[in-house]
């Protein structure tokens, strides 16, 4: 039996290392309504709620090994299991409700009462039992409290729906992160959002495995969270270079729209090493990331210089860089240097191409150009200039003809005014 009353409980919370062990033998009680009893008895006595949530945790473990840590218990009961038991499956499945439900009445309000990963385990039985939705909606209010104390392990909940496409329950975790992002500033600010971040990108890491994950559900839980919130994103670049790896029928612009979420500038040396090697990744992405390290190495080169002129002072001397943890070897000096080496003449041959492709379309441009406007220039040149030619012919033609039309006395008559000596005019007048 239970060694567990009212009268044997330290009213003061002050034993620090007093556990719910020394209060069970090994073989639980399975009267549910006793352990409530004694439960409320124990809280109007003022115990902490700590105490309190130590005593439930042990007790449901206890009972449903479903709720229970260890490696070795499984979630779902086995047919061997069914067979053994003098009770019906649905006899089992009523009284594993039942029992979900009643400990989800009793849990202690106060926010770090009960650990956040058996909360989770309770989630997923409730889940798999069906409990009543305002029992579920309790549960998710209480986990998005503390998600920041969750581990990737027990959030990686099946999907118990048989109309969700995916193995994991990635609405549910949805619904935990608009929770916690609907808190008050004070709770998810700091380290805590810090976590959540880390843990949502973990979790999609694990999700892009499945066939069924859709674009709409990763952009939902990568945008739960605002940009602050990851102070790198190696994490969310390994769930996208996942999810694109296990789906290679993902279109170009998708690709496209995927590498938005990823700021290259957050990458690691080492993401952005193997971003601009990545062939999944479209060349836009692959040049923002080769971009960004270059702009990285020109600042500590900037920096470095500034160090060595008189009258300046670099950041690192200003206090603004924290200093590195350990000085570098020269052998990884000399590889960081030839990984750099090699980053510059990748973004020397992308431009190099971007060069060739844009005067190879300048060519094009300017070819059918040509036969549009010069091809209708051929035409209608030479066309104007035989008709300039025929009517300069035509106008000698006329001139001739002209001259040919007057009398011999008319030509007499025009050549004495044209040629009379002035000797004549005097003698004339």
């Amino acid at each position: 039996m239970m060694k567990l009353s009212p009268e044997s409980v330290n009213l003061t919370g002050k034993s620090t290392h007093f556990s719910a062990e020394c209060w069970f033998d090994d073989t639980c009680i399975l009267d549910m309504d006793y352990f409530v009893k004694t439960l409320s008895g124990i809280k109007a006595k003022g115990v902490r709620p700590e105490l309190i949530g130590s005593i439930i945790t042990h007790y449901a473990s206890k009972w449903l090994p479903d709720l229970s840590n260890d490696e070795g218990s499984e979630v779902f009961m086995g047919p061997k299991d069914f067979e053994d038991s003098p009770e019906s499956v649905t006899a089992i499945w009523m009284k594993k409700r039942f029992f979900v439900e009643t400990l989800v009445g009793i849990l202690p309000p106060e926010k770090d009462s009960i650990p956040c990963n058996f909360l989770l385990r309770l989630l997923r039985v409730a889940n798999m039992v069906r409990v009543e939705p305002s029992y579920r909606v309790d549960l998710e209010k209480r986990i998005s409290w503390q998600l920041d104390q969750a581990s990737l392990k027990e959030l990686l909940i099946p999907s118990f729906v048989h109309t969700c496409g995916t193995l994991l329950d990635v609405e549910l975790v949805l619904r935990l992160v608009k929770r916690f992002m609907n808190l008050d500033e004070s709770v998810r600010s700091g380290s805590a959002l810090i976590k959540v971040a880390k843990l949502v990108d973990n979790y999609l890491a694990e999700a892009a495995v499945d066939a069924n994950l859709t674009l709409s559900e990763i952009f939902g839980l990568a945008d739960a969270l605002p940009a602050h919130a990851r102070s790198t994103d190696d994490g969310l670049y390994r769930a996208i270079d996942t999810y694109l790896k296990t789906h290679p029928g993902v279109s170009k612009q998708e690709r496209k729209t995927l590498c938005r979420l990823i700021d290259s500038r957050k990458l690691s040396p080492e993401a952005s090493l193997h971003a601009a090697q990545n062939e999944r990744l479209p060349v836009r992405a692959v040049i923002q990331v080769l971009l960004s390290e270059q702009t990285k190495v020109s600042k500590h080169q900037i920096d470095w210089s500034g160090s060595f002129i008189g009258g300046t002072r670099s950041p690192n001397q200003l206090g603004l860089i924290e200093p590195p943890a350990r000085c570098m070897s020269k052998r990884e000096m000399n590889v960081q240097q030839m990984e750099i080496k090699r980053l510059k003449e990748d973004v020397l041959r992308l431009q190099s191409q971007c060069m060739t492709m844009q005067s190879q379309i300048e060519k094009l441009l300017e070819k059918k150009r040509g036969s549009g406007l010069f091809g209708w220039k051929k035409i209608i040149v030479p066309s104007l200039v035989n008709k300039v030619d025929k009517i300069g012919e035509i106008d000698r033609e006329t001139d001739v003809g002209y001259v040919a039309r007057q009398t011999p006395g008319d030509m007499k008559t025009r050549l004495v005014r044209g040629r009379t000596p002035n000797k004549w005019r005097k003698s004339l007048s």
